[in-house]
């Protein structure tokens, strides 16, 4: 083989393994990253208190309204009912004051005893007692994601879960959804 084809064949080898690896990168080591890759993804939950009205029949006892709110219908029958029975006891000046102490004791036990009828004069009702209790619900709002782009690591909350990778435009995440 002639020396000047064999010098051309090996220069040529060199300059074209040269152009391959310059161009390779090229290709390969200026390119920027075009996706970042997602490490972990983490739902991100809100609790919501929901308010509701619960109702329920409920019966209530109340006191009938008094009429006689001294009580002197049972203090007159008393003093009345009384008195004629300390008539009954004693005589001449005793008598008298047998029927003024049996007054005065009947008026006083009237009056008791028309409290206690007046007390225990009672009617029910149904009345709706209503309240508001809260039912707790769990909202999902959104997504922590870890992500890695080439030796660098973060972590962004997201609407939505992006799956394995993050597009990247001029170096930048992209977070929204495509076609969003």
């Amino acid at each position: 083989m002639n020396k000047s084809l064999l010098s051309g064949v090996i220069i040529g080898a060199v300059v074209a393994t040269a152009g391959g690896a310059i161009a390779g990168y090229n290709v390969l080591g200026n390119k920027a990253p075009t996706h970042a890759d997602v490490t972990g993804v983490k739902e991100l939950y809100k609790t919501e208190r929901i308010p509701r009205e619960e109702c329920r029949d409920v019966p209530v006892t109340r006191q009938q309204p008094v009429q006689d709110q001294h009580r002197i219908t049972g203090t007159v029958a008393g003093a009345v009912v009384g008195g004629v029975l300390g008539n009954q006891v004693g005589g001449g000046s005793g008598k008298k004051l047998a029927t003024i102490a049996g007054a005065a004791a009947g008026g006083y036990a009237g009056n008791k005893t028309q409290e206690q009828m007046q007390r225990n004069n009672t009617y029910t009702s149904v009345e709706r007692r209503c309240e508001t209790r809260y039912d707790e619900r769990q909202r999902l709002t959104g997504y922590q994601v870890d992500y890695r782009i080439g030796e660098q690591t973060g972590t962004v909350t997201m609407d939505h879960n992006p799956g394995e990778r993050i597009p990247l435009q001029d170096g930048q995440l992209v977070l929204s959804r495509s076609g969003s």
